[in-house]
């Protein structure tokens, strides 16, 4: 599979694996909220197994390399970890809320590509993060003055908690992408996450009922395909580069959370919007037509 593409193309990918990972969310919450959030992510991983299977197998594909195999392990367990922190904090905060406090990973994450991935920081990924950021306390404003229920401390610490483990997860990302393909990184994230979940299921388990097993498999279904779009997006471009994208997913954590659970969106939370939207269009710009700012 070649991996010539521009770093516009790689980056509108990316955004599109956002929208398909957010509406994701959506889904998980709904059934978080219904069945609970472990029983809802270990049917969605084991599920998640045979969708990214097919692709996979398709490919044709040669055995992983010892390399490669580890870091599908070291996700596969990053990421149980991390979803297991959001998606009980999610059911517990509004949608937009939460997606914005997990806005510090794309921070976090460009630091830590400088550090582990030895990138250099480009002054648009720069100024774009600074934007968002800012977007981000704006919209962390607006929510101090709203009324919140009684778990929504809670919440938002594991949602924190969960934003720290996906910054280490995108740079995992990131490394993935450049030795092995969207289809192998799909599958084997599905299988360890799942193997993960599965070490708790003496104790935690339940069969979902009949009624929520279609919403089960479309999350396993979205998932796949994001992982697909993220891993192809993340194979032709620089981490600290795509990281800014991540701030796309407040406007369809908004969205979702209107249409879906009623979740009002006030002024300060388009406001912060705008700011992340403007950021991320900056974020945009070609980097090899940009100086380094950290070398």
């Amino acid at each position: 599979m070649s991996r010539q593409a521009s770093p516009a193309i790689a980056f509108a990918v990316a955004c599109l694996g956002i929208a398909v990972f957010s509406s994701m969310d959506a889904v998980v919450k709904a059934l978080a909220l219904a069945i609970g959030t472990y029983d809802t992510l270990l049917w969605r991983g084991f599920a998640g197994i045979g969708f990214g299977a097919i692709p996979w197998l398709w490919s044709r594909p040669v055995r992983p390399s010892r390399a490669a195999m580890r870091l599908h392990v070291e996700r596969g367990a990053v990421s149980a970890v991390m979803a297991m922190l959001f998606f009980w904090g999610l059911a517990r905060t509004p949608m937009a809320q939460a997606i914005a406090l997990t806005f510090i990973a794309p921070l976090i994450a460009q630091g830590l590509a400088v550090l582990l991935l030895k990138e250099r920081m480009k002054r648009g990924a720069l100024l774009g993060s600074a934007m968002g950021f800012g977007g981000v306390l704006v919209i962390l404003w607006g929510q101090a003055h709203a009324a919140m229920g009684p778990d929504a401390l809670l919440g938002a610490l594991a949602v924190l908690l969960s934003a720290v483990a996906y910054a280490y997860n995108i740079i995992l990302m990131r490394r993935q992408a450049q030795v092995a393909d969207p289809y192998e990184v799909a599958f084997f994230q599905s299988v360890f996450m799942a193997l993960c979940l599965a070490l708790a299921m003496p104790w935690f388990a339940h069969l979902p009922p009949a009624g929520d097993v279609p919403l089960i498999l479309f999350a396993a279904l979205l998932a796949t395909v994001s992982l697909v779009l993220l891993s192809w997006a993340y194979a032709r471009a620089e981490a600290s580069y795509l990281a800014p994208v991540e701030f796309t997913a407040f406007i369809w954590a908004s969205l979702w959370g209107f249409v879906f659970f009623e979740e009002k969106v006030g002024l300060a939370t388009l406001a912060g919007a705008a700011l992340i939207v403007a950021g991320c269009l900056i974020a945009a710009r070609a980097p090899n037509m940009e100086r380094d700012v950290i070398p």
